[in-house]
Order: structure tokens, then sequence, then C-alpha cells
């Protein structure tokens, strides 16, 4: 599955919402650098989809705003 996320971080709180074009809006506390964002993104994915973390992937994206999140059946 792939999901389209637009990430914001520094936000005042941590928040995933769901957009109306079927994908998700994430708040981050955590500024983007040095891949801090990128890992508060996944623990926080891991947590909203009930789901373990090395299942998560940003397969596009890493470096931008919106990415593209690959979630592994295995």
């Amino acid at each position: 599955m792939i999901l389209n996320v637009r990430v914001s971080p520094k936000a005042s709180r941590n928040l995933v919402k769901k957009e109306e074009g079927g994908g998700l809006k994430v708040y981050l506390t955590r500024p983007a650098q040095q891949g801090k964002a990128n890992a508060q993104l996944i623990n926080l994915l891991s947590e909203y989809l009930q789901i373990k973390k090395y299942r998560i992937k940003i397969i596009k994206g890493a470096g931008s705003r919106d990415k593209l999140i690959e979630i592994s059946d295995a």
C-alpha cells in the first residue's frame, strides 16, 4: 500500500489527519533536521495505523514535506 503524506514539522503537537484526496496530513513537533522529523513520522504512523515500524518506508520525499510512504505486507 502507498500513502501520500504531507508533513508539517515544528507543530505544537503530534497529529494525523485524513485529507479529502485520501492522503494524510501529519503534524510533528520535531524539526526537519538530521532526519528527526522523518523518524518521528514513522513512529507516529506506526501508532496511528497500528503496525510495526519496520513495515513503514519513505520511498520518495525524505527531504520534502510531501512524501510517498510504502506500507509492506510482512
